[in-house]
C-alpha cells in the first residue's frame, strides 16, 4: 500500500485543496447552497468507514462486517427522527437529487402527473426541469409564485390548477425562493385531489432543524427530503424523512399511505442505489448531533437575522430583490433592473472583489439560464463563520459598490483587500489557529 503522503505523491492536488482552503478563507462565501462543516464532520467524512461495503439496511446487510456501520447508521436515523420528529429517517441517499428521484420512482409510474414549483420562480432541477430525466420521464404541472405580491402563491389558483391535473405528488420546495411556506395551505389542496404531499427543505433543513422555521410534518405532510449540506452544515448528502408505519425493506408492501417509509426504503435501495457512502453517514450522522446542540438554535436563527438585515441594506441601495426582502437565508436580485449587468456579469464582478454569489433566473426570466437577470445571495456560511447584522451592513456596501462600478478593476481589488482583512478576524477553523 502507498504511504507517501499526498504532497509527496501528488503535489498538484495537495495545492489545489490548499488553493481552495485560502480562497475559502480569504473571501466571503455567499451561495446560499455552500457552508462549512465541522472539523469533527472533516474527520468522519475521512474515516476507515469509507473502505466498507454495506448494501442493504440496519441489521440487514447483504455484507458480512457491518457491525459498526450499523452502529453508525442508526444514530444517523434516530437522531434524524428526533429532530425532523417524524416516524422514520433513510439517510443512505447520496445527494439531492437521488434522494427526490427515490420518492418520484416510489409512487408514480412514466407519465404519471407530479405538481411542483416553476423552475423560474424558486423551483429546482430535481422538480421537473425538462433538461432532467425526471423532466422527461414524469408529466410536471408547474405552479408560479407572485412576485408583484411579495413572491406569494395563489393557492385558489394552485387548486384550481391540481383539480385539473390530478397529481400523484404535490410538492412543495425550492431553490431560490426567499420566502416561507404555509404548508396548511397545500395539505388542504393535496387532500382535496388525493396527492401525497412532499416538501423538499433541502434549502431550509437545518432553519427548520433550528427551529427557526416551520417543519412540515407538524402540518400533516407525508414526506419530506433535505440535503445534508447547506444551512445543516453537514456533507453532501441527502435524507428522506416520512410518516408512516415502518416495515420489512425486503417485502413488497401494498401501496397505502401507513407503509410510506417501507416502500421509500425499497425505493432507495435496491430501488435506485447500490451500497451506500457510510464514511457520508457516519458525518451525517456528526452533523445531526451538532444539530441537537442548543446552540444550534442560536446559529439558525442567526441565519435569517443576517439574512435580512442584508436585504434590508441592498433595497436601500435600490437593488431590486424580487420578492421585496427574505423569509429565509437567502435573497434574488434582479441585477439587469437595478444595475443593468446580467446575472453572469455580476457573478465574475463579485468574485474579483472576493465575495462569492451564483447567476440565477428571476421569474419568467427574459434571459437566457446561462446569462440570466439576476444572483442568488445567502448568509449560512458567514454566519458560521460567525458574522452578524453589523458585518451585513458592510458587505452590503461591498456588493453595491463592487456591482456598480464592475469595470473598475482598482476599486473591485480594493474591497477585495478589505475583505481579506474583515475574514482574518472570522478564521474559518479557529480551532486550529495558533
Amino acid at each position: 500500500m502507498n504511504k507517501i503522503k499526498l504532497s509527496d505523491f501528488d503535489p498538484q492536488v495537495k495545492q489545489a485543496i490548499a488553493g481552495e482552503l485560502k480562497r475559502q478563507e480569504e473571501g466571503l462565501e455567499m451561495i446560499p447552497s455552500e457552508n462549512f462543516v465541522s472539523l469533527a464532520v472533516l474527520e468522519a467524512l475521512g474515516s476507515v468507514l469509507t473502505n466498507k461495503y454495506a448494501e442493504g439496511f440496519v441489521g440487514r446487510r447483504y455484507y458480512g462486517g457491518n457491525q459498526f456501520t450499523d452502529i453508525v447508521e442508526g444514530l444517523a436515523i434516530e437522531r434524524a427522527k428526533k429532530i425532523f420528529r417524524c416516524d422514520h429517517a433513510n439517510v443512505q441517499p447520496l445527494s439531492g437529487s437521488p434522494m427526490n428521484q427515490a420518492v418520484y420512482l416510489a409512487f408514480c409510474k412514466p407519465g404519471d402527473t407530479i405538481m411542483g414549483m416553476d423552475l423560474s420562480h424558486g423551483g429546482h432541477l430535481t422538480h421537473g426541469a425538462p433538461v432532467s430525466h425526471m423532466g422527461k420521464l414524469f408529466n410536471f404541472v408547474r405552479y408560479k409564485t407572485h412576485p408583484e405580491n411579495g413572491g406569494k402563491i395563489d393557492f385558489d389558483e394552485l387548486l384550481k390548477t391540481a383539480k385539473e391535473a390530478k397529481p400523484k405528488i404535490l410538492l412543495c420546495g425550492y431553490t431560490s425562493y426567499p420566502r416561507d411556506y404555509d404548508y396548511t395551505d397545500f395539505k388542504r389542496v393535496a387532500d382535496e385531489v388525493g396527492a401525497i404531499t412532499m416538501a423538499d427543505v433541502a434549502h431550509i433543513g437545518g432553519l427548520i432543524a433550528g427551529g427557526a422555521m416551520r417543519n412540515p410534518f407538524d402540518y400533516g405532510f407525508d414526506i419530506v427530503t433535505t440535503t445534508t449540506h447547506k444551512t445543516l452544515r453537514g456533507p453532501r448528502g441527502g435524507m428522506v424523512l416520512s410518516m408512516g408505519k415502518v416495515g420489512n425493506p425486503f417485502k413488497e408492501p401494498e401501496m397505502t399511505k401507513e407503509n410510506i417509509p417501507t416502500i421509500l426504503d425499497r425505493s432507495v435501495f435496491p430501488g435506485l442505489q447500490g451500497g451506500p457512502h457510510m464514511n457520508n453517514i457516519a458525518a451525517i450522522a456528526v452533523t445531526l448531533q451538532e444539530a441537537m446542540q442548543p446552540e444550534f438554535k442560536d446559529y439558525a436563527n442567526q441565519i435569517i437575522k443576517n439574512a435580512k438585515k442584508l436585504a434590508e441594506k441592498l433595497m436601500e441601495k435600490n437593488i431590486k430583490l424580487i420578492t421585496d426582502g427574505t423569509d429565509n437565508h437567502m435573497m434574488v436580485a434582479d441585477t439587469m433592473k437595478s444595475i443593468g449587468i446580467d446575472g453572469a456579469t455580476a457573478e465574475k464582478t463579485l468574485e474579483k472583489a472576493g465575495i462569492t454569489v451564483n447567476k440565477q433566473v428571476i421569474p419568467d426570466d427574459p434571459q437566457p439560464a446561462y446569462k440570466p437577470s439576476g444572483i442568488r445571495i445567502g448568509t449560512p456560511a458567514l454566519t458560521t463563520r460567525g458574522m452578524k447584522e453589523a458585518e451585513m451592513e458592510i458587505i452590503a456596501d461591498w456588493i453595491n459598490e463592487a456591482l456598480v462600478n464592475w469595470q473598475d478593476e482598482t476599486k473591485l481589488s480594493a474591497i477585495k483587500q478589505n475583505i481579506i482583512e474583515m475574514t482574518k478576524k472570522f478564521p474559518l477553523y479557529p480551532e486550529l489557529c495558533g
